[in-house]
């Protein structure tokens, strides 16, 4: 058997059927070339490959440098390629998921299970997403090689509920200083001359592709043909109530008869030191679960728990598409129709705003709006046909989430992978002797 495993022929054998393996699921098969090297390295062996190793070194024992030197470089290949085509570790930094998934925790996400993408930036710094270690701007990849969107075969598709990473779909442009913000919403609020001029708290304008853009966390609540409805808090889809999440919450004015509530009370409801908000000893507000509102409703001194919904009639101009003819507000949304590949839908002025950026940015038209006039690619235009799916995602923390609600659909070539498992959880509040919180350990992720 020892024979067999360290025979030349055995060995090209096994790593030659694993090549092709990969370049068939790959699909591109100019990749067959690379047998050629396969077949060089264990059989001919006339190019000598590793040339930072000494080909006939004295004793047939390399030196310790280069001993390292060869882990490392097989290491960051190995990792890189693990990394691109089958599962990366991502973490939670922001509470737009709890308490389904808390700041702190550390993920797996699968990039097998909806299909890995073939990378539009492949030549980049390897374990940095988009800038170079301990730099604000330096950017970690080179754009003078891109490839088109493309996605391997995967396991399934996206379903209704799956926690999903994708990448920040108006993150295509960001200012520097505040890179996990939308510019867009930033230019909404403070005027384009501004974001634009004003370096020191905005810092400089910085373009992305696709695959280097902001990665978020969420919850995929409506997938491709999907018509959905928010109303008072509550989602609809397809006409049924969306399953409630035990991890689902809402912020609540929590009313006391006029005494504080105890610290030690919210650290066993495990209300994190940033969600709580205090107005006086007799008025709080809490991001809050089923389950912990009905706990503080048991506290001697908490006169009420009141969930905070904004009115029907009110509209909150940051909300998705921020437009007068879509007056829609946090709590209060559609009904909408998220876009399936291959749908027509007709357009006009007044829901062109929902379908603006589908049509100029994520499938690269040119659109033009003059006055009643919509023109695609140069031509008057009533209806456009999609060239992606959509899907449209929502935080468990329903009243601290950016999610769809403020920046619109999803694009498929916007999808990294499904979060699979925690196999870390750091809690900032507490001290190091208490800081893993052992009980997520290994958790699934539904």
């Amino acid at each position: 058997m020892r024979q067999i495993l360290t025979n030349k022929w055995f060995k090209f054998i096994v790593v030659g059927t694993l090549y092709c393996l990969w370049v068939i699921w790959l699909q591109n098969y100019w990749w067959f070339f690379g047998l050629a090297i396969i077949f060089d390295i264990y059989i001919t062996q006339k190019v000598h490959w590793a040339f930072w190793k000494k080909k006939d070194p004295p004793g047939g024992k390399q030196t310790k440098v280069v001993e390292w030197v060869d882990a490392i470089i097989f290491a960051v290949i190995a990792a890189s390629f693990i990394r691109m085509f089958f599962i990366e570790a991502y973490t939670i930094p922001t509470s737009s998921m709890e308490k389904s998934l808390l700041v702190g925790d550390y993920l797996f996400v699968s990039k097998t299970a909806y299909g890995p993408k073939v990378p539009n930036t492949p030549i980049s710094f390897p374990f940095v997403h988009n800038k170079m270690p301990l730099t604000k701007s330096t950017k970690s990849y080179v754009e003078w090689v891109k490839t088109p969107y493309r996605r391997l075969a995967g396991f399934r598709k996206i379903k209704n509920n799956d926690v999903v990473v994708f990448h920040f779909p108006e993150g295509d442009t960001v200012a520097q200083n505040l890179p996990t913000q939308s510019y867009y919403q930033l230019v909404r609020t403070y005027g384009r001359d501004r974001v634009w001029t004003d370096k020191r708290n905005f810092g400089e304008i910085i373009v992305h592709p696709v695959d280097k853009r902001e990665n978020y966390i969420k919850r995929c609540v409506g997938i491709p043909g999907d018509k959905l409805v928010l109303k008072n808090g509550v989602l609809f889809v397809n006409g049924k109530q969306q399953e409630h999440f035990k991890g689902m919450q809402y912020d609540y004015n929590v009313f006391t008869n006029g005494t504080s509530i105890n610290p030690k009370a919210l650290d066993r409801l495990k209300i994190a030191n940033n969600d709580r908000t205090r107005f006086s000893n007799q008025q709080y507000l809490f991001p809050l679960t089923n389950e912990r509102v009905d706990e503080l409703k048991g506290f001697a001194n908490v006169n009420s728990v009141e969930k905070i919904l904004q009115e029907e009639t009110s509209w909150d101009k940051n909300i998705f598409p921020s437009d007068e003819h879509f007056k829609w507000n946090v709590d209060n949304f559609g009904p909408l129709t998220v876009p399936k590949k291959g749908e027509t839908v007709t357009i006009s002025p007044e829901n062109i705003a929902l379908y603006k950026r589908i049509i100029s940015v994520y499938e690269n038209n040119k659109l033009e709006i003059e006055g009643n006039t919509i023109k695609i690619n140069g031509e008057v235009a009533t209806s456009y046909t999609f060239k992606m799916d959509y899907y449209w995602m929502m935080g468990d923390n329903r009243h601290n989430s950016a999610d769809s609600r403020y920046w619109g659909f999803v694009p498929e070539d916007h999808v990294v992978g499904k979060a699979l498992v925690i196999w870390l959880s750091l809690d900032k509040d507490k001290g190091l002797a208490n800081k893993i919180r052992w009980r997520r350990l290994l958790k699934s992720i539904h």
